[in-house]
């Protein structure tokens, strides 16, 4: 490949070597993010950690993004449901009905403490977002409302 690069350069100098290497260069890596979050949970009790859904300029559903359980919790357990979100006032759609995923968190009824996870969500595009998640859980009477 450098070989063809360098004869390319000899034979285009006109156009010099940066523009022969520039248009064979590798497409960029796509963006991956990451964001911490915490949660509040009671034990024994579903608990909302996300929601994962694609909505296109034209208020339509995109695909959905893949997710991945990196690294589990230590105590609980974690499962993904299938939905329809709705949504008034969200971006330039005044109301809209799409598709998407809801992940839940639910620690045993004896634990009481933090309980962290890793999930990997995949965007069509290319654009990865890893989300380290904190969830607090506590017996009952001890979650507060903010």
């Amino acid at each position: 490949m450098r070989l063809i690069l360098l004869q390319a350069c000899a034979a285009v100098l006109i156009w010099g070597c940066f523009g022969a290497a520039a248009a064979q260069a590798p497409t960029p890596v796509p963006q991956e993010t990451t964001v911490e979050r915490q949660v509040r949970a009671l034990a024994n009790r579903d608990t909302q950690i996300g929601l994962y859904l694609n909505v296109l300029s034209d208020c339509t559903s995109g695909p959905l993004p893949t997710i991945r359980l990196v690294s589990p919790p230590t105590a609980g357990k974690v499962v993904v449901k299938s939905a329809k979100a709705k949504a008034t006032n969200y971006k330039a759609c005044l109301a809209l009905e799409v598709p998407a995923y809801v992940a839940f968190y639910k620690a045993p009824a004896e634990f009481l403490g933090d309980d962290t996870l890793t999930l990997e969500v995949k965007y069509q595009g290319g654009r990865t977002e890893i989300q380290k998640i904190t969830v607090k859980v506590s017996g009952p009477g001890g979650q507060q409302k903010i």
